[in-house]
């Protein structure tokens, strides 16, 4: 349903890889697919076409693209996962974020003209803790997070949170510790624009497209409720 694009950097000096898939028709909103460490690989693609089957333009920036090209991996392979271990290592998240932000410009550009056409937020593990800097530190008008891996170090950002945030939560994740789940708890529970949900007993990955780590039963009911989230805030 999509193809590869390129966008400008916020900077305009340079230019980089965006996955696009847009509906039949007008969109109503966008939604910014935000990758794992695996890169715009077919799992994060497949999420651009649903989004767009549903009415909205999704577009996945290749978030890695200052780093190493093209990157699609694949987590079962565990020559591929280290790679992509090796990756998250060497990526820069603050720089990610202006990426996303970049991204979000662009999406109004295509769908809103002159107006502010409202654009939300969906990430997966880095991509997931990408979307939670994204609320802080962007204009976006609704994020969500799944199974975002250090959260709990970035809880001092919440107070510029502005706009609403999900976030699902495998009780059972290996890189989310019970530690830094109670301290997202903590200080998240009581934040107005701050909505948490735990998945008893799963573990990181449950809700990916493709492979071993997909729970199909828990990932269908983290999508519907992600799903609700932006028809009630994107519109």
């Amino acid at each position: 349903m999509g193809s590869m694009i390129t966008i400008p950097t916020l900077s305009g000096d340079e230019s980089f890889p965006v996955y696009r898939a847009a509906p039949n028709g007008d969109a109503k909103a966008a939604i910014i697919v935000i990758q794992e460490i695996f890169g715009v690989n077919p799992g994060i693609r497949a999420k651009c076409d649903h989004w767009a089957a549903h009415g909205y333009l999704a577009l996945a920036p290749d978030l890695f693209w200052r780093i190493n090209s093209d990157t699609d991996l694949d987590p079962d392979v565990e020559a591929e996962f280290q790679e992509a271990l090796d990756l998250m290592g060497k990526f820069d998240q603050d720089q990610g974020v202006r990426d996303i932000e970049a991204t979000i410009h662009a999406a109004r550009e295509e769908i809103g003209g002159e107006s502010r056409a409202k654009v939300g937020c969906v990430g997966y593990c880095l991509g997931g803790r990408l979307a939670f800097m994204t609320a802080a530190r962007t204009d976006i008008d609704a994020s969500v997070g799944y199974y975002g891996v250090g959260i709990d170090g970035l809880l001092g950002e919440k107070n510029a949170i502005a706009h609403p945030v999900l976030l699902h939560i495998p009780t059972a994740d290996g890189f989310v510790p019970a530690e830094a789940q109670a301290a997202m708890h903590e200080g998240l529970d009581e934040h107005p624009k701050v909505t948490l949900h735990d998945y008893d007993g799963l573990d990181h990955g449950f809700a990916t497209e493709f492979g071993d780590r997909r729970d199909d039963e828990a990932a269908k009911l983290a999508d519907s409720r992600t799903e609700a989230f932006f028809a009630e805030h994107l519109g």
